[in-house]
């Protein structure tokens, strides 16, 4: 299964190259110094819709056929992934459906809204609101797209590891949030090909550590839920994922932070770089702050996921 990620995420290159960012890598020397380390930042943070999903999503709305394009798209979302389908579909003309939960944060909606997709709102959590958007996108014969268990969307992911590649010569560790294993597991496909000695680390909040604790068991299992700043990683994996066997042999070791390290790292990245990131991208840089002893004296790459954070929300960070 590795060798065809592989050959997904060289086909997403091509695909995608046209509609997506090549994203900065910049040195960060107040963080490396923190740790005695040499410090990058991959900054998805700005990447379109600012998130590292506008890459999958891409990837996995160009690869359909025209027909399959005609039909129209189905996925459910309250975030990063919504917007990163809603935008492909824009981008290719193609009928999107997003469904959200009754509750979802006003501040997503609005910024879904900015693409020419249709909002369905049912259910008072995730879970229930994609069972139903499967049952609708089977009914109406339009096509599902997961927002990581999908050999198209791990592909387009993992395009971010080819671009490292490009753009610095030598890393040691990469350290990576983790929510259904979409983006590590492309990053990790890809960097075990070429770099196998580089060290991939999953970084999971304490609140939500579903993959860790799969890994753990050895099988998907099912993950009490707690409320996480890092909600864009949050929930549990899906039974059969496709991302479970590659996190469980590709990446070197895990990382779980608390919350309150979560916003310590959000606030550092405010005073160190002036950049605003969400809770999910806070998580890697946490987990580097955390354990920063053992990537003394290595190159290290941390993967900044993401920028989406409700107003209200990172206020309350902030003033912490």
């Amino acid at each position: 299964m590795e060798q065809n990620l592989l050959a997904e995420i060289l086909r997403a290159e091509q695909r995608i190259r046209p509609y997506i960012l090549k994203t900065p890598l910049i040195p960060s020397l107040p963080i490396g110094q923190m740790g005695g380390a040499t410090v990058y930042l991959k900054m998805e943070s700005e990447q379109y819709t600012n998130s590292f999903k506008a890459r999958g999503a891409m990837n996995k709305v160009l690869s359909l056929t025209n027909e399959e394009r005609t039909h129209g798209i189905v996925t459910a979302s309250t975030g990063n992934h919504a917007q990163g389908t809603a935008r492909a579909c824009s981008l290719t003309g193609c009928p999107c459906t997003i469904f959200l939960p009754e509750h979802a944060e006003p501040s997503k909606v609005e910024a879904i809204q900015q693409y020419p997709a249709e909002l369905v709102f049912h259910g008072r959590d995730p879970l229930t609101t994609e069972l139903y958007a499967r049952r609708m996108a089977a009914e109406r014969g339009q096509t599902w797209i997961s927002p990581y268990n999908d050999p198209q969307i791990i592909g387009g992911q993992g395009t971010i590891a080819l671009e490292l590649m490009q753009q610095l010569n030598g890393l040691d560790d990469v350290l990576v949030t983790v929510g259904g294993g979409g983006l590590i597991g492309g990053i990790a496909t890809y960097l075990k090909s070429v770099a196998p000695d580089t060290r991939i680390i999953g970084c999971q909040p304490e609140q939500a550590p579903d993959m860790y604790r799969c890994i753990q068991a050895g099988e998907i299992i099912e993950i009490e839920q707690h409320d996480t700043l890092s909600d864009g990683s949050a929930g549990g994996v899906e039974p059969g994922s496709l991302t479970f066997p590659v996190c469980r042999d590709l990446v070197d070791d895990y990382i779980l932070v608390s919350e309150e390290e979560i916003k310590s790292a959000m606030r550092l990245m405010v005073e160190t770089h002036h950049k605003i990131i969400e809770g999910a991208a806070a998580v890697s840089l946490a987990a580097f702050l955390r354990n920063r002893d053992r990537f003394r004296s290595r190159t290290v790459v941390i993967i900044i996921c993401g920028a989406n954070i409700a107003t209200r929300k990172l206020l309350n960070v902030l003033k912490e």
